[in-house]
């Protein structure tokens, strides 16, 4: 009987022994993030960069109006830079709206180019341009508007128990396909391919996703070396992360925000957008297009969505739904 016990006992103990060498063999891969910190110098605006508070030098495009009445802070998507709202942004100075957009750590000219920054980091560098934004354009509006992945951080910023200093939130097709809504079979193989073979790149190639209707744009990009066309697994973890915070912040959000998004957007489903949007404050704004895909600044009937968000910076208040509005069915 003794040695049945003691043959039992060294087999607890080598299973013991081989799940905690897993564990440490996982931890050992753990998802790679930036080093940052410390954070101990003032933010700036340096020659063409925004300077953040640890040192990283954030190449910075502004699109300067005449005579400016309200400035935007514009957060790209994943995996593309700041030339993302250059179109944009040059109709929108013609039109008296100045425009900040700079490469958020790991993307475009950023340091650390195809490494996640980290959790709540990107939220942070926009909380300190913003206030930079303020001081160098005292007396005006200022807007935070979030492009995809830059949604996300937006969400978490303008949901945090302490808003940033804006006037209101434009969500361009957020990216709010978090943990939560991730189909549990998705989840156990991210969390597994994150923490073994984290540096493995994907491609996104063969899904058949169409991400815009504008053709020629989507070729140009193909060609840019700043886009990044190949992206480490715990890369697009640290993304989802960062989806799931802005997805739990709408409920909390307090800030008149303006939410657009493309009836034919094949990189973020329908259902977490319906939730973020019942979330938001009853006084969000929300247009759907009917014909808008994901990159919905680029798409060819992009200029109708710059025209509505410059309708929203000049009156951030509810405006009245035209005819060609339409809520997501539920």
């Amino acid at each position: 009987m003794s040695a049945g016990i003691a043959k039992a006992r060294r087999r607890i103990n080598g299973l013991k022994f081989c799940l905690t060498l897993c564990a440490v063999l996982i931890s050992a891969c753990a998802p790679l993030t930036q080093k940052t910190g410390p954070f101990n110098s003032a933010p700036s605006l340096e020659g063409g960069y925004y300077v953040t508070a640890d040192g990283a030098r954030l190449p910075l495009s502004v699109h300067t109006a005449g005579a400016p009445r309200a400035v935007i802070v514009a957060l790209h998507g994943f995996n593309d830079y700041r030339t993302e709202f250059d179109m944009a942004a040059a109709w929108w100075r013609q039109r008296g709206v100045t425009t900040y957009a700079y490469d958020q750590r790991g993307f475009g000219g950023a340091p650390h180019r195809g490494v996640w920054p980290g959790d709540g980091v990107l939220a942070d560098d926009a909380r300190n341009m913003i206030v930079l934004v303020r001081k160098t354009h005292p007396g005006l509006p200022v807007y935070l508007l979030g492009m995809s992945m830059g949604g996300a951080v937006a969400l978490e910023l303008a949901g945090s128990s302490i808003p940033p200093d804006v006037d209101g939130v434009i969500l361009a097709a957020p990216a709010v396909w978090g943990w939560s809504s991730l189909n549990p079979v998705y989840r156990g193989v991210l969390w597994l391919a994150a923490h073994t073979v984290r540096a493995n790149k994907m491609t996104g190639q063969g899904l058949g996703v169409v991400a815009s209707d504008n053709v020629e744009m989507l070729r140009a990009l193909g060609r840019d070396p700043l886009i990044i066309h190949a992206t480490r697994i715990d890369a697009v973890y640290g993304l989802v992360g960062q989806m799931e915070r802005g997805y739990k912040a709408a409920g909390n959000v307090r800030l008149p925000v303006l939410l657009l998004y493309g009836e034919k957007d094949d990189i973020i489903p329908k259902e977490p957008v319906q939730e973020v949007i019942a979330a938001l404050p009853g006084s969000a704004r929300t247009i759907i297009y009917p014909n808008g895909y994901h990159m919905l600044l680029r798409d060819l009937q992009a200029e109708t969505v710059w025209r509505d968000i410059a309708g929203f910076v000049a009156r951030p208040a509810p405006l009245a739904r035209r005819e060609s509005d339409q809520l997501i069915p539920y």
